[in-house]
């Protein structure tokens, strides 16, 4: 399943670069998975990915947990918790 990725605020900075298209492996299923997948795949990726538990996503513009499932989505957005003031 080919994928757009889209990175936000220093997971941006981290992974160095905005957005990137990737071929997922069949066992990436859902949102944690395709972190831990990242997280895995380089150096930057373990760097960005350290804390998953602090990663947001959003699914076709979709907030969406790390438990959400993959089928069918052509874009998620990863990014950390946002604050405002």
């Amino acid at each position: 399943m080919s994928l757009e990725i889209a990175y936000f605020a220093w997971v941006r900075e981290r992974m160095g670069v905005a957005d990137e298209t990737v071929d997922l492996p069949a066992n990436v299923t859902h949102v944690g998975a395709l972190v831990a997948w990242l997280a895995a795949r380089d150096a930057r990726g373990e760097i960005a990915f350290a804390e998953p538990q602090r990663i947001r996503a959003a699914i076709d513009g979709m907030m969406m947990g790390l438990d959400a499932p993959l089928a069918g989505a052509r874009e998620v957005a990863l990014f950390p918790p946002v604050t405002g003031g």
